[in-house]
């Protein structure tokens, strides 16, 4: 693997880049490999490079766990209202045991740069695409759950190479995308403590220890509360953030949804619909939420069970599940099959279900959706099928320096995996104004 110009400038461990080059890590041996304990401070915090290569048992196993499922009987009603359909669960898995190719999607992650580096004790994975255009803006970029890097590498060659996809040089970014502590390739937290705020503070020490003084940053669903924390930080260099999910609910309207109350009285007609959106999120929407944000560890089911995962991760949000169940009826949409397994099969073979849950619990009662007391810039894109739709006057409340503001035609919760064109463009008119 080629290293990723600009950063050697940082410097490198070169006995730690040698022996990564000449040896391909793969996922049973990266994590013993990267916290070998003997390594000093400056190999810990070096920036390794990263290479993707799951054993083949590993893959036999996967598809032998999948045909070996047990399933429950149909549920009892003829929609959704009962949780992941049994016929969708059952399409998933055919398509997954007997068709779907991981190869493909690891030859897309390792045609980027990779890397590791130790931040605070855990090893960060991150993607680190730069642009080569000489003005391009540095942007970290957050997934949330359940979710990984997958939901990003649509965006990541028209963010950096724009003019190739209807952009001038001006719209370039260097694109830095990490996998979130217990996600995906990162290591997983021993400890507690790594919460939404820790994550943003570790986020800017992956920035400037990358080069990068002056920066700016994109989250949704966990990548969105990240980014309202950075917001909140303020660090030196941040310049301003972007997200499709804002916390823009005032306290007592975020407290009122969650009790089941009905909606009060004087909101305009944006915010009552914004309103009975959080309101059916919390009452019907969160289950997941609940368990994993009391008891994650209880969740040995979807750590052991292929089929069990997979149920679960569709199970996010009523118009999310709404578009997968159709996917796998065989209707064309901004997903197809092998976006919703390239996801779910990147927690399965890390090992990371329960990891990843525990951010829940790390974050729980703090509030996901309510306003935060960003300071900062800020962009905002309202893709109609999020969780809730933002009106601009509670946005523009939450955010006093608000740069953008966009109602989208189309689009939902994960609008980066879905609507990659739209999202694109989307980022690049959110940060212009501040790339003077």
């Amino acid at each position: 693997m080629s290293e990723t110009p600009g950063i050697n400038r940082r410097g490198f461990c070169g006995a730690a880049v040698a022996a990564v080059a000449a040896s391909p890590l793969s996922l049973r041996t990266f994590a013993f490999a990267e916290r070998n304990s003997s390594m000093n401070t400056d190999e810990k915090t070096a920036i390794r490079p990263f290479h993707v290569n799951v054993p083949e048992t590993d893959l036999t196993e996967l598809r032998r766990r999948v045909k070996a499922t047990i399933w429950p009987e149909r549920e009892t009603v003829s929609d959704a209202t009962q949780g992941v359909q049994l016929a969708t669960v059952q399409a998933l898995a055919q398509y997954w045991a007997a068709d779907y190719d991981w190869r493909k999607v690891e030859a897309r992650l390792n045609a980027l740069p990779n890397f590791i580096t130790e931040i605070d004790g855990l090893d960060i994975h991150f993607i680190h695409a730069r642009s080569k255009h000489e003005n391009a803006l540095p942007l970290i970029v957050n997934h949330g759950w359940p979710g990984s890097i997958i939901e990003q590498l649509k965006i990541v060659e028209p963010l950096t190479n724009p003019t190739a996809h209807g952009g001038s040089a001006s719209d370039a970014f260097h694109v830095v995308i990490p996998s979130m502590p217990g996600y995906g390739f990162s290591g997983k937290p021993t400890k507690t403590g790594w919460d939404p705020a820790h994550i943003a503070r570790a986020w800017d020490v992956l920035m400037k220890r990358l080069g990068y003084n002056r920066y700016a940053a994109q989250g949704g669903d966990w990548g969105a509360i990240v980014v309202d924390q950075m917001g909140v930080q303020a660090p030196s260099g941040l310049m301003g953030i972007h997200t499709n999910m804002p916390g823009i609910f005032p306290a007592e309207i975020d407290a009122a949804a969650f009790s089941g109350a009905p909606a009060p009285t004087g909101l305009s007609a944006d915010e009552k619909i914004a309103y009975e959106r959080l309101q059916f999120v919390y009452q019907k929407g969160i289950a997941y939420g609940f368990q994993m944000g009391l008891r994650p560890q209880t969740l040995y089911g979807i750590a052991d069970s292929p089929a069990g995962l997979a149920a679960y991760f569709l199970d996010h949000d009523a118009r999310s599940y709404e578009l997968i169940s159709r996917v796998f009826q065989g209707q064309t949409e901004g997903l197809t099959r092998d976006d919703i397994l390239d996801n779910i099969t990147v927690t399965w073979l890390t090992k990371t279900a329960l990891s990843g849950a525990r951010l829940y619990w790390e974050y729980w009662g703090k509030g996901y959706f309510n306003v935060k007391g960003v300071a900062i810039p800020v962009a905002v894109s309202v893709f109609p099928d999020e969780l809730y739709p933002a009106p601009r006057s509670w946005t523009e409340k939450a955010y006093p320096k608000l740069v953008h503001y966009n109602k989208l035609p189309k689009g939902g919760h994960f609008a980066a995996f879905e609507q990659p064109k739209a999202f694109t463009e989307e980022v690049r008119a959110g940060f212009k104004s501040l790339r003077t």
